[in-house]
């Protein structure tokens, strides 16, 4: 790191230190998960709305993947923003503008309409990252994991709530009033977060080009061997996460279970259970134990698929599979972005920018990988996808520990 970047690093710490209190670092979670919720409401509704608009039923899931390809753009093109202008009118300013999108895909007449809103919710959805950067930048460096670890909790309970939720609202109102309800929530957000927010935080580009500030993002992956490491185990972790609830409802949802898409949403509360059981790792990653923490989580995600294995013994051997499954990636998301925003607290938002791109790369992958190998292999495939997406993470891991060490030991001697 050079000494401008110590300057920066510094500047920013002593500008921003000790401006999060608990209530405001439980608003950020909230809006989090309010925010990332949008991205996952339709995956129970897409019957419901190829009837309403018709559209096809082969050609529905395209809502899914236009949403995640905007969600995507939205990584790449906005949230690298929040290094160059003030966080808090560009947080409000999505959180608005996502209440407009929700509002025309709720009332949307015709499928354009309905898939260009859908792309819109999946691009400015990405205010879940400016809000974590910033959450990171005002805490102080000994909280900052912590923060992290908190604030995060709020987006994985809205990626696993999304479902349930949008299946609960549909069965009493539609699928449309899902997009409504979720349209006056995110208004009633803007206004919390408008009073809330601290105005006027010094950003490291401030006066910077755009064409400037996209470059600089490329280029921390070629300046932080960290970045690169932590971007390479949200694609596995994330991919994993994917295997297991992208092909679940398959199983479930036929004989002998025969689940109903509610029921089987309920799954997701588990889920949030072991997530937010993890909030806490940022604060070893605070006191320099953040490869431990990884190592002990990817051995606990590649051992929650023997439990997740026996879905046909006993559906209490599935729920402890699914606790341990969320419990060990919260743990090591929460340890990937405490590390690499403490790398370079001026660049938080480029980081993670930059990091979470991977997230919905492995996201899309293990989706997709997931049900071609349910197909092909029955529930036992995927367990053994998954066991084998576990193990690659866990290998990267032993060889950057390896790598570590030895640059350690080299400079010692």
């Amino acid at each position: 790191m050079t000494s401008q970047h110590v300057a920066a690093t510094r500047a920013t710490a002593s500008a921003t230190a000790g401006r999060l209190s608990p209530a405001i670092t439980l608003l950020f979670a909230v809006a989090c998960g309010l925010s990332v919720a949008n991205i996952y409401f339709a995956q129970p509704l897409l019957d419901a709305m190829a009837q309403d608009l018709g559209i096809a039923p082969a050609a529905i899931g395209i809502v899914v993947t236009l949403t995640q390809i905007g969600y995507a753009l939205g990584l790449m093109l906005i949230v690298p923003l929040g290094d160059l202008w003030d966080r808090r009118r560009l947080i409000v300013g999505q959180t608005v503008l996502s209440a407009a999108a929700l509002v025309v895909v709720g009332t949307a007449s015709n499928a354009a309409v309905l898939l260009a809103g859908m792309v819109t919710v999946g691009l400015l959805a990405v205010v879940v990252q400016v809000l974590v950067a910033f959450a990171a930048t005002l805490a102080t460096p000994a909280e900052r994991g912590r923060t992290i670890g908190t604030v995060t909790s709020g987006v994985v309970s809205g990626i696993l709530l999304a479902r349930f939720a949008s299946g609960t609202l549909a069965d009493i109102g539609g699928w449309r009033t899902v997009y409504l309800v979720s349209a006056a929530l995110m208004l009633a957000m803007a206004a919390l977060l408008a009073l809330v927010l601290p105005r006027r935080q010094p950003q490291a580009m401030r006066g910077a080009s755009y064409l400037r500030l996209l470059r600089s993002t490329a280029m921390l992956f070629v300046e932080e061997p960290i970045l690169r490491e932590r971007a390479m185990f949200a694609l596995l972790i994330f991919a994993n996460l994917n295997v297991f609830w992208s092909a679940i409802v398959l199983p479930l949802s036929a004989p002998p279970f025969a689940l109903s898409h509610t029921t089987i949403g309920m799954l997701g509360i588990a889920g949030v259970a072991g997530a937010l059981a993890a909030r806490n790792s940022g604060r070893l990653a605070d006191r320099g134990w953040g490869q431990r923490t990884t190592g002990l989580s990817l051995l606990l995600m590649l051992a929650a698929w023997l439990p997740l294995a026996c879905l046909h013994t006993s559906l209490w051997l599935l729920v402890a599979g699914v606790l341990m499954l969320d419990f060990a990636l919260q743990a090591v998301h929460v340890t990937n972005q405490s590390l690499i925003v403490a790398a370079r607290p001026e660049a938080s938002s480029r980081l993670i920018g930059g990091y979470m791109v991977f997230y919905s790369i492995g996201s899309a992958l293990g989706a997709i990988s997931s049900t071609l190998v349910y197909a092909a292999a029955g529930w036992i495939g995927v367990c053994v996808l998954g066991a084998a997406i576990s193990a690659a993470a866990l290998l990267v891991w032993i060889i950057t520990v390896s790598r570590v060490a030895a640059v350690c030991s080299a400079a010692g001697s």
